[in-house]
């Protein structure tokens, strides 16, 4: 039997024991929902996907006095790269949510819009990571995002930045303007569907692009 059979057999076991866990354990969702907050962060990041639920609840984190600073890493756009070749003018998602940001009140200078034409949140982690890079002093991080996704955010962003040589707490605020409900997921079919994705995602995350981090052993 060949590595890559192997392997292949492995996620699949794997991805059946998870269905098997999810379908009998009524905190699988909860799990997912991870909240932290520290009392203060060198800045918050706005992790893209749905953005409206997420700049809403940036907001209201800037708001309170968590941080002073709030990130955002472009998003790719895909396809519409090439209406831009074409003369088309067109306002990436990521513009958009710091336009929001910006509308709601926050300042434009306390705006960070970082270059990354990010696929995934690995993609935005990298990008972090990057710019920490920089600055020794930021060592306290805000995630925000969808409740579902914070995490395999958090597990993703906690990885990353330490590959890259960076020591930093990470605070999760999963979005309360979310429709998810993580303590009664079952009860829902898009709720259900969702829970069911993200430990996809999970399992996919630590068998295969977790190994892939610079550092990680082969």
């Amino acid at each position: 039997m060949t590595a890559f059979r192997r392997s292949t057999l492995f996620i699949v076991f794997l991805f059946i024991l998870i269905i098997a866990y999810v379908g009998g354990c009524r905190r699988a969702g909860a799990w997912l929902t991870k909240e932290d907050v520290p009392v203060h962060a060198d800045a918050i990041i706005l992790l893209m996907g749905n953005f409206p639920e997420r700049v809403l609840q940036v907001h209201d984190t800037w708001e309170s006095g968590l941080a002073d600073r709030v990130i955002i890493v472009e998003e790719s756009m895909g396809p519409f790269s090439a209406l831009e070749s074409r003369g088309a003018s067109i306002v990436s998602n990521s513009e958009q949510a710091a336009g929001s940001l910006v509308a709601l009140g926050i300042p434009v200078d306390s705006i960070v819009l970082l270059p990354g034409n990010a696929l995934s949140t690995l993609d935005e982690a990298y990008a972090v990571g990057k710019c920490l890079a920089g600055n020794s002093e930021a060592d306290t991080l805000i995630l925000v995002s969808s409740p579902a996704h914070m995490r395999r955010a958090y597990m993703i962003f906690n990885s990353t930045l330490r590959a890259m040589d960076k020591n930093v707490v990470i605070g999760c605020k999963p979005s309360s303007y979310s429709s998810f409900n993580g303590v009664k997921w079952w009860r829902r079919k898009e709720d259900i569907q969702t829970v069911f994705a993200e430990y996809i995602k999970i399992a996919s995350y630590m068998l295969v692009e977790k190994h892939k981090l610079p550092g990680s052993e082969e």
